[in-house]
């Protein structure tokens, strides 16, 4: 993607999950002697355990769907799945990763993706950091309007600061 001085790329965040998913779109301005990264929202969706897991990846899918159409992203950015011994959750989490790919492709927009160390030496220089670290430097990195409750917010506004550090635009 080539841009010019005065164009922005819009980037669709997203920490994948079923239960809890993180969800932010960061606007980049670039001009000729830097970048510059605005929030433009920030959301953590939920779905019930109530529901079926077909209902729950539905429900997500809407919800990808309507920010895609509301902020017209240029860019996707997820966190790569990281396998730990829950091979149930590793599977839903999968499906879920896989229908936002879908979409994404679907919409034309292109797809980035991050391990979870990449995204924390981007955030903050360790490989090992902690999700309060993470928290902690992604207030320090960008303006945030509101309060945030789920660190799952905290993390997609991180993949999308990781993305916009990483890529070359």
């Amino acid at each position: 993607m080539k841009l010019h001085k005065k164009d922005t790329v819009r980037i669709l965040a997203i920490d994948p999950g079923y239960e809890r998913i993180g969800i932010a779109v960061l606007e980049c301005s670039f001009n000729k002697s830097n970048k510059k990264e605005v929030l433009l929202c920030s959301d953590c969706f939920k779905t019930s355990p109530q529901l079926s897991f077909e209902e729950r990846l539905f429900l997500i899918g809407k919800e990808i769907t309507k920010t895609i159409n509301k902020f017209k992203p240029t860019v996707c950015a997820l966190e790569k799945l990281f396998f730990n011994t829950n091979q149930k959750t590793a599977t839903m989490v999968s499906h879920v990763r896989g229908m936002i790919i879908y979409q994404a492709m679907l919409n034309k927009i292109n797809v980035f993706e991050y391990n979870p160390s990449e995204i924390k030496i981007a955030i903050t220089g360790y490989g090992r950091s902690t999700k309060y670290q993470i928290a902690d430097m992604v207030k320090k990195l960008i303006n945030i309007d509101k309060k945030i409750l789920y660190d799952d917010e905290f993390d997609a506004i991180a993949i999308g600061l990781t993305c916009s550090a990483s890529e070359k635009f």
